[in-house]
């Protein structure tokens, strides 16, 4: 089923309404769908190399604005919340951070954690929806969905941009890895600069 809903996103990244479908599927990403935004993304910029900031900046408004309704959901429905989580595995990771996130400690952790969750390839409405749960600040929040989501799909834009379909091959096999090592290293350099503040 996720393989016929990718293609059939692929599809739709050659319609006219594109920009529409990406809005679209960066907003459900955020709180429920399981396809991430990228797939669409590469073909679109691919086919509409001028228009690359355009669609970087769709992706990221949409994907931030789709975490806020993750956050609701987390936030008033309790039960729902638990069958995504619980869907993905995250369960008691959610109960370990409602107990550290009274510590300074625990909140440090949990906005690397968010940050992370935005630009690699976890699945960030796990992270959206347990924001809500732990009734985490809501500004602070948004915030992190758009640098983090925004550094992601500029990154993808961009080099999809310059490095045209080359570019699809190279992030099929080793996308996921790339983003998780660099997500990192921000997160770290990020670290740095706070203790350094």
């Amino acid at each position: 089923m996720l393989k016929k809903l990718t293609q059939k996103c692929l599809g739709l990244a050659k319609s006219k309404y594109s920009e529409y479908v990406l809005a679209l599927i960066s907003f459900s990403e955020s709180s429920f769908f399981p396809i991430p935004p990228d797939i669409i993304i590469v073909p679109m910029v691919v086919a509409k190399k001028e228009g690359y900031k355009k669609i970087f900046l769709i992706a990221t408004i949409f994907s931030s604005l789709g975490g806020l309704l993750g956050y609701f959901i987390g936030l008033f429905f309790l039960d729902i919340s638990m069958i995504v989580i619980e869907f993905y595995g995250y369960e008691q990771k959610v109960f370990k951070l409602q107990e550290n996130l009274s510590s300074k400690g625990g909140l440090l952790l949990w906005l690397g954690t968010l940050f992370l969750a935005g630009f690699t390839p976890l699945p960030f409405k796990v992270f959206t929806i347990t924001s809500g749960i732990v009734n985490f600040n809501l500004a602070i929040f948004f915030i992190v969905c758009l640098v983090s989501r925004g550094l992601r799909f500029f990154i993808v834009s961009y080099l999809s941009m310059k490095f045209g379909e080359n570019f699809i091959y190279i992030f099929e096999k080793n996308g996921a890895k790339w983003f998780a090592s660099l997500g990192i290293l921000i997160l770290i350099f990020g670290l740095i600069i706070y203790f350094l503040i």
